[in-house]
């Protein structure tokens, strides 16, 4: 390995100025998305008996979470982590000590949940896009981003695994409304963490001038970058492929898990399930810290269709698997291009988006890839029984195998699209710098 190699490794990112204590909180707070959702169910369906109450409880959270991320992702361009996500995570943790409260004692209305999960999830931080964000900030160096991101992706990914085990071990020894209170304080204790790293005051300083201008210099001089909202109908066709490629893989991963139990239970083997998902997040983990330490050649783009491809064409594949060992080996397999994947597109957000911008572009492939697992899980239920399996895995392949192939053939539109749009944001600032500054 060269010593250019061992400059970027994982190890410069986390001995980077501020970056273990800044991602440390982020972690922390994070931790509190891997149990609540676990948490939420048990609590409501203890507290009600009714499991048609936690899931609507629970798909309303989720929803109102999902939907709203951009939204809130927004926000904290605009004003900054510490005037934006404080409050919001404030608010957030106690209506989670509130739904904790509600599910204490046995028959709480329904419709309290309901109001209740609704707002917490309207609220839900965006730690993560908000951590992506300053991962460009720590670390400028596009190479060692991208060990950063494959960090983070994978660090999160784990944390999914770990909040549900912690979750069992709480409901042994206490109630389940416990789990939603261990959230409450995790995430408030992760943002107020975040926000007093030192990493975010430049953040502020960003948000200060946005243009690169002094905001004092007059209204001439306030010519902004053009709006995300622009650039996702018109102008970066780069971002738009990241959203549309992250929606496709969630489709695919949301698909799984339900294929995977009508698999097990197929082959009369339901403790597969367990060892089929703990595979496929192991070859995930591996896969992005191995994809985060070679430094390709290829731009971000052709890498991201290829990853969908081989994503696609693997997870089709583990729907032919005769038995269930060679469904584990497959979805080890499969595996090793989740992190890629997902790594890749917030790299590709990352680039698009100007740096006022950058966690609202984040935020929307993340939201495209929680809604497409949503979504596919609904669908996925229609189409066990009336469809082998084989052909079930095919289907939800699919759109990750489409989108890669779309990807591929517009890459050339891709780059001049991107070049076009830079270009245009060039003039608009050269054109602002030009106006002369008007001073009382």
């Amino acid at each position: 390995m060269s010593s250019s190699s061992m400059a970027l490794s994982y190890a410069a990112v986390l001995r980077t100025r501020y970056a273990c204590r800044t991602f440390g909180a982020a972690l922390l707070g994070r931790l509190s998305y891997g149990m609540v959702s676990l948490s939420l169910v048990l609590a409501i369906k203890e507290a009600t008996n009714s499991y048609a109450v936690a899931g609507t409880v629970m798909a309303l959270f989720g929803l109102t979470s999902v939907l709203l991320s951009p939204t809130r992702a927004g926000l904290i361009d605009r004003y900054g982590p510490r005037r934006a996500l404080l409050p919001v995570a404030a608010a957030y943790a106690l209506l989670l000590t509130g739904l904790a409260f509600a599910t204490s004692w046995p028959g709480a209305p329904g419709v309290l949940l309901g109001v209740l999960a609704v707002s917490a999830g309207a609220c839900t931080p965006p730690l993560g896009p908000v951590m992506r964000t300053l991962w460009s900030d720590l670390v400028p160096d596009r190479r060692l981003l991208q060990r950063a991101y494959s960090l983070d992706t994978v660090a999160e990914e784990l944390l999914f695994v770990t909040g549900p085990l912690l979750v069992g071990v709480l409901v042994h020894v206490a109630a389940p409304s416990v789990g939603l209170a261990v959230s409450a304080a995790l995430v408030s204790t992760g943002s107020l963490a975040l926000i007093s790293s030192p990493a975010v005051r430049g953040w502020v300083a960003r948000e200060k001038t946005p243009a690169g201008l002094a905001p004092e210099e007059g209204p001439v001089s306030a010519v902004q970058p053009a709006p995300l909202r622009w650039r996702l109908l018109h102008g970066s066709p780069g971002l738009r492929q990241a959203i549309a490629t992250s929606a496709a893989v969630g489709v695919c991963l949301g698909a799984f898990d339900l294929l995977v139990i009508a698999f097990a239970d197929e082959h009369r083997d339901p403790e597969v399930v367990a060892w089929v998902l703990a595979a496929l997040s192991g070859g995930s983990a591996i896969g992005g810290l191995v994809y985060g330490a070679v430094a390709w050649r290829a731009s971000s783009r052709p890498r991201l269709a290829f990853l969908a491809a081989a994503l696609g064409l693997t997870l089709a594949a583990t729907g032919l698997s005769p038995h269930p060992y060679v469904l584990i080996v497959w979805a080890a397999l499969s595996g090793l291009f989740v992190a890629p994947a997902i790594t890749t597109g917030y790299l590709i957000a990352d680039e698009c988006a100007s740096p006022a911008a950058r966690t609202k572009a984040g935020a929307w492939v993340n939201t495209a890839f929680n809604a497409g697992s949503a979504g596919a899980t609904a669908a996925t239920g229609l189409l066990v029984g009336r469809f082998p399996l084989p052909v079930c895995f095919s289907l939800a392949a699919a759109p990750v195998v489409f989108s890669a192939a779309t990807a591929l053939r517009r890459s050339p539109l891709v780059a001049r699209g991107t070049a076009a749009v830079l270009e245009l944001e060039r003039e608009r600032t050269s054109d602002a710098e030009q106006q002369p500054s008007v001073n009382g």
